[in-house]
């Protein structure tokens, strides 16, 4: 089973950039995405030979999360949950940041693709089987409001990674947990870690204490497990400069599991375009194959 998540700052943009192409060539059989800034029929004719459910951002041309899953693949979209916090509806600004999808066998019970249903904020999910979760988290900005609309989300995020991975434990629904979470680990994790630390949202200790909390706490860090001592591989590059040429990038796309999932991680790759005018988004696909 193939997952691949990745930012598409923008599905049209990434469309007319030669998304499609990359779909064809990776086909995964279970796709991610975030940024997408478009409405669900738009998104959906905009990704062939998938089934997708996109949650969009109400702030018009911001956020946007969804998943999809490759028609005729081992997989179809069974019910799903929009949003983090449970009970009372989330703040616009959150809006469009987290979808969880329960996936079911294309030969099983819930088969038969058609339109998942989207549960209300707090509704529980079945027990067994799969879930993803598809995640854009803030990028926040130091000295501004949004440095505590991230950090205000993430202590949402926390609670719900303690809730999802307490339930696995006592034998419900594994997770992995994929998205574009703008914070990086350690200084493996981005080039130029000195300039940037304690300094730029994303490489403050205050977010990355969030991180290492779920991965204290039994969450697998799949890429860092497959690769524990390299330097990256790096997910998104600056638009300025020649950040993409020098490869100063930062690894801010994570795919994080449950235990059992993530033991099942066989290899993790990063389909970085060969070149700039290559690229179809400031980010480059995620991509981690399991054992079925």
């Amino acid at each position: 089973m193939r997952i691949a998540t990745v930012n598409v700052n923008g599905i049209r943009a990434a469309a007319r950039k030669g998304m499609a192409a990359w779909l064809e060539t990776g086909a995964p059989d279970v796709l991610l995405l975030q940024e997408v800034r478009a409405d669900a029929d738009t998104a959906a004719a905009l990704l062939p030979g998938y089934h997708s459910l996109i949650w969009p951002s109400r702030i018009r041309g911001r956020a946007g999360v969804g998943v999809a899953v490759r028609d005729g693949g081992p997989l179809t979209l069974g019910r799903a949950r929009r949003g983090v916090a449970d009970g009372g509806e989330e703040p616009d600004v959150d809006s469009g940041r987290w979808l969880e999808v329960e996936l079911e066998p294309a030969d099983g019970a819930g088969a038969g693709g058609g339109a998942a249903a989207l549960a209300a904020p707090g509704a529980g999910l079945a027990v067994g089987g799969l879930t993803v979760v598809s995640a854009y988290l803030h990028a926040g900005r130091v000295g501004t409001p949004k440095l505590g609309e991230k950090l205000a989300h993430l202590a949402l995020v926390d609670a719900r990674m303690a809730r999802l991975l307490a339930g696995a434990r006592a034998g419900g629904r594994q997770v992995i947990m994929a998205g574009d979470l703008n914070v990086v680990r350690s200084e493996r994790d981005i080039k130029n870690w000195r300039s940037n630390h304690n300094r730029v949202s994303g490489v403050l200790d205050v977010e990355i204490e969030h991180l290492e909390g779920w991965f204290s706490s039994g969450w697998v860090d799949v890429t860092r497990a497959l690769n524990p001592r390299t330097q990256g591989p790096y997910t998104w590059w600056s638009q300025r400069g020649r950040a993409f040429d020098n490869d100063a990038g930062w690894r801010i796309d994570y795919q994080v599991a449950t235990p059992t999932a993530a033991s099942r991680a066989l290899a993790v790759r990063v389909d970085r375009a060969g070149a700039y005018d290559e690229r179809w988004s400031d980010h480059a696909p995620l991509v981690v194959d399991y054992a079925d």
